[in-house]
């Protein structure tokens, strides 16, 4: 390697680093006070927090290597030309092209490990994150409670409209599944309000119920019994559960059963699952097809096909003799049944067509999402090398190293980038564009930006060459001068 390559590596490097750590150590404190409700008030010592920031940190790392290496590109190369040092390269004979050349070879390897990285590693930190976070939520019912669903806690089911107050221990709306020995839920409790308080004794919870209702279904062994439905309603003003801790309490934060999600697979397991899914759907969808069309539609068509189009032996056409005979009950009295229950039956098929869609649409943004997570770890390592091209072309057109508006390009450049490839991802997940196109397309889009930086940078010219566009403004107003003298010119001929 020359000396002029180990330089310019070197000074990137070193910004680099720095840049990348500095992101790094920002985004993971976002990540600490965005999770801080989820450690608070559980007895967590400071190790089992460092392994959970350890673990999400990789997640970090799509988002802080490409801003890093942008931003660490347009501080270097400005740096470079604001002290003169381009023009001393070049003097000696050294283009940009040839003072790039060593930090390209650098971003294509530094793309490749990105791709074993996030092919390895961010894979194995979201499996760690994920089990350590659903073990810390066993940790306190009351963070384990989420608004609007059921959730399991202990031997009961317990749904909630909306928690405030401190620590969230004030419940509203509140329904309660309690299972039974045979594990049937046969009491449903519902209460205007709730509270989660500590017991008195040992390692117990009180929830107190406030303004509610209790049902229970009475169970018997004797078969004459079970057909009467025996229930019991009991109208209460406050009403108190006992909720034991001590299962919560003795958790297993080393325990790691949730191995499913599409982020914690790699290249190998997204290709056979994205395989196995797809072949069901398909399935799916031709053996729901053929079912409807064999026992919906055609059972529908030919029940009215039988009933309305069938000639009849008392035809209207035959009875003339008696037109009043068609008033009574007669064939003729049953097609306005026929068709009310031919409306049913549509009605009923269309509800089931909507389902079907609904249920079709979550598989296919299933298969997306997978999808997405593959290209994904091909799309980095490119993004990588992109954007190192548009921010050294903009640091050698610019002239301006340092934080100032290094930084201000940077960013904006980067959100946008960002952005272009959220709304792809997310357009790419209902299928509006294929995923292949969503996941690429922020790639594809900065692809012709930095060839063309890089070419104007290359011949010592600007963003925009301004000269041209004044020039072209210039020649047209010119023109347009001429017209009106001419024009005016034999105005004054025609006159005189």
């Amino acid at each position: 390697m020359k000396i002029i390559d180990r330089y310019i590596l070197s000074l990137y490097l070193t910004r680099l680093l720095s840049v990348f750590f500095i992101l790094m150590f920002i985004f993971i404190i976002q990540t600490f006070w965005l999770f801080i409700d989820e450690f608070a008030g559980k007895g967590i010592d400071a190790e089992v927090v460092f392994k959970f920031l350890a673990f999400y940190s990789p997640k970090l790392y799509p988002l802080v290597m490409p801003l890093s290496v942008l931003l660490a590109s347009i501080m270097t190369y400005g740096a470079l030309a604001e002290n003169y040092e381009f023009a001393a390269m070049k003097s000696t004979g050294i283009s940009l092209q040839r003072a790039l050349l060593s930090l390209v070879v650098f971003h294509f390897f530094l793309g490749i490990g990105s791709y074993y990285f996030a092919n390895h590693v961010i894979p194995l930190g979201e499996f760690k994150y994920f089990n350590l976070r659903r073990n810390l939520a066993k940790l306190k019912p009351a963070l384990a409670i989420t608004e609007g669903i059921f959730n399991e806690i202990g031997e009961m089911n317990i749904k909630v409209s909306r928690k405030y107050g401190e620590d969230n221990r004030f419940l509203e709306d509140v329904i309660i599944h309690e299972k039974s020995p045979d594990n049937k839920n046969r009491v449903v409790i519902k209460a205007k309000r709730g509270e989660l308080k500590s017991a008195s004794i040992g390692q117990e919870l009180q929830l107190i119920l406030f303004d509610g209702n209790r049902y229970e279904e009475i169970y018997s062994s004797k078969a004459v019994e079970l057909r009467k439905l025996k229930h019991a309603k009991v109208a209460f003003k406050e009403y108190i559960l006992n909720i034991d801790l001590s299962q919560f309490n003795n958790v297993d934060l080393e325990e790691e059963k949730y191995t499913s999600t599409y982020r914690m697979q790699k290249v190998d397991e997204l290709n056979h699952s994205i395989d196995s899914l797809e072949t069901r759907f398909r399935k799916e969808r031709v053996a729901y097809a053929r079912n409807f069309v064999t026992t919906s539609l055609s059972n529908n068509l030919e029940k009215v096909d039988r009933e309305v189009f069938e000639p009849s032996p008392d035809s209207i056409f035959n009875q003339f003799n008696n037109p009043i005979k068609i008033l009574g009950d007669s064939i003729y009295n049953k097609h306005a049944q026929v068709v009310r229950q031919a409306k049913i039956s549509l009605e009923g098929m269309k509800r089931n067509l909507e389902a079907k869609k609904r249920l079709f649409f979550t598989n296919q943004k299933r298969i997306n999402l997978h999808k997405n997570s593959l290209h994904e770890k091909y799309t980095l390592g490119v993004s990588i090398l992109l954007l190192f091209l548009v921010g050294a072309s903009l640091g050698a057109i610019i002239r301006k190293g340092g934080l100032g508006l290094p930084m201000v390009l940077a960013i904006l450049i980067f959100l946008t980038f960002h952005y272009i490839g959220l709304f792809g991802k997310n357009a790419s997940e209902d299928s509006s564009i294929s995923p292949l196109l969503g996941s690429w397309l922020s790639t594809l889009i900065i692809a012709p930006f930095a060839l063309y930086f890089t070419q104007r940078a290359s011949s010592d010219k600007g963003i925009v060459n301004f000269d041209a566009v004044i020039v072209f403004f210039e020649s047209q107003i010119s023109s347009i001068k001429n017209v009106i003298f001419v024009g005016r010119k034999k105005i004054w001929k025609k006159k005189h």
